[in-house]
């Protein structure tokens, strides 16, 4: 903390302390200027005032320490009821949280190796022993209290007890620092990354088997030339954790799909940017999104592009689904947010795109996107400009795959296809005006009339809406080079 230090001498000053809020997402405590408090029962400590919003903003960045990868847990937590105290003192407080690091406070390092067992036993906690986590526990006496401030309830005070990811010698006990970690787990965070986790349950989701899950995950470390970071590490057991978390999170909450559904909101009440109750005369709406992808919208939607994918999951679930992406930099889709509606998405677009929108500035107020991409004509774009102030293109990859996969399936001349699929560009592509595309179609349909299994699904299926879909394209350009992910 050498250099973010400045000594007071009065407790009671430091309410007049400023409140810091540095502009990251995520801050650690080198983006704080910290004040070291002389005398009383927080003699020797630093402390510093942030908006209480942003604790888990702070704790996020604290785990992320490059030298000293951790996650700090909740010890323990005290909470008052307001009214309680007559006259509270200056750190008086609501609630009381004391976070450590994950690989303290007790030292398991010489008791599993069979050596001096007498020593290394933890400080008084009230938690036990943790058996369940005991190769973690290395003595690592970081930790820090964050206070809710009785007076003022939207301020914390934190009160970084002891900073250094050290034993009780004062040596380094984990992280890069500590000569004994190199090699182990104990080298990285204690537990695999939010990018891997959903990577796994995506994998899980889709049928893939555990053996082949951990068999390409150890391609993926043997070609990157060995462990790099706690993702490298991850086991079997993580695996099956997260198989329990999906089976667990797969049931009805209730007989009744409306009480279910209001269960589920008041449980996940953080993750829900929408919700729209059967009970109203709108039409039902749910608007999903969890931390992990509101970084990654942040992240990767700013400067970049937003594209709306709007008929995923329709084959399997009741309500259409709309689901928003972001690109990251090797150009693979992100879902950074799910809409589940009653209705066609397009025409309720303006009741949640706004929440959205705001939700992600919140975070970061200068956080714009450069477009938003729509495969669905029936959007009002309006709304989308207004929320989120940047283009909107047309997407039409969905379009060309699917006539793609319909050729393959019906017809199974390989010149013929080539041909077919010449004129369906042709068709797809022609901006000049409805009429030339309509006379486009017209041809294609004459040419290949005896291609009768795709001529009957390509007049039932898409006939009726190529009208709409070309009056998108000629308001709503698609986005040069457009490619399907």
């Amino acid at each position: 903390m050498k250099g973010h230090e400045a000594k007071m001498a009065r407790m009671e000053e430091i309410l007049n302390l400023p409140v810091q809020e540095p502009p990251s997402a995520e801050f650690s405590a080198a983006d704080i200027k910290w004040v070291k408090v002389e005398g009383g029962r927080l003699g020797g400590d630093n402390v510093a005032l942030i908006p209480f919003s942003r604790v888990d903003d702070f704790v996020k960045g604290e785990s992320a320490n490059a030298e000293c990868p951790a996650n700090f847990r909740i010890e323990s937590r005290r909470k008052r009821c307001e009214g309680s105290i007559s006259k509270p003192r200056v750190d008086g407080y609501l609630e009381h949280t004391l976070y450590w690091c994950s690989y303290g406070p007790e030292d398991y390092r010489n008791i599993d190796s069979g050596i001096d067992e007498g020593m290394g036993i933890k400080p008084a906690s009230g938690k036990g022993s943790r058996p369940g986590r005991r190769h973690m526990m290395r003595g690592c006496l970081c930790h820090f209290t964050v206070k809710r401030l009785y007076t003022r309830p939207s301020i914390a005070l934190i009160i970084y007890n002891q900073r250094r990811h050290a034993d009780k010698t004062g040596a380094p006990c984990h992280g890069v620092l500590d000569r004994q970690s190199l090699g182990t787990r104990a080298m990285y965070a204690p537990r695999i990354s939010e990018e891997l986790r959903q990577k796994v349950i995506s994998m899980l989701y889709i049928g893939i088997s555990l053996d082949n899950i951990m068999q390409h995950h150890m391609e993926v470390v043997q070609r990157h030339g060995g462990p790099q970071s706690r993702d490298d590490f991850l086991t079997r057991n993580d695996v099956r954790n997260m198989e329990r978390v999906i089976r667990s999170s797969s049931y009805r909450l209730d007989e009744n799909d409306e009480c279910s559904v209001k269960m589920w909101v008041q449980r996940h009440q953080k993750n829900v940017f929408f919700f729209q109750d059967y009970g109203s005369p709108e039409p039902f709406a749910l608007g999903i999104q969890t931390d992990w992808q509101l970084q990654q919208m942040l992240q990767y939607g700013h400067n970049g592009t937003i594209a709306a994918h709007s008929n995923f999951g329709m084959k399997k679930l009741k309500y259409p689904l709309c689901t928003l992406l972001a690109f990251d930099t090797s150009h693979n889709a992100i879902p950074v947010a799910w809409i589940i509606t009653s209705s066609f998405v397009g025409p309720s677009i303006h009741k949640w795109i706004g929440s959205l929108a705001e939700r992600v500035r919140s975070k970061e107020p200068r956080w714009r996107a450069n477009s938003f991409l729509v495969d669905n004509p029936s959007y009002e774009t309006a709304a989308i400009r207004e929320a989120f102030q940047c283009r909107v293109l047309s997407c039409i990859w969905r379009v060309r795959r699917s006539w793609i996969r319909s050729l393959l399936k019906k017809c199974y001349n390989f010149d013929v296809q080539r041909e077919m699929f010449k004129y369906l560009g042709t068709i797809l592509y022609c901006t000049r005006n409805l009429s030339t595309a309509m006379d486009a179609i017209q041809e294609f349909m004459e040419v290949f009339v005896d291609q009768h299994m795709f001529m009957d699904y390509f007049k039932s299926r898409w006939l009726p809406h190529i009208g709409p879909v070309k009056s998108a394209m000629f308001h709503y350009p698609p986005p040069p080079q457009t490619k399907p992910n």
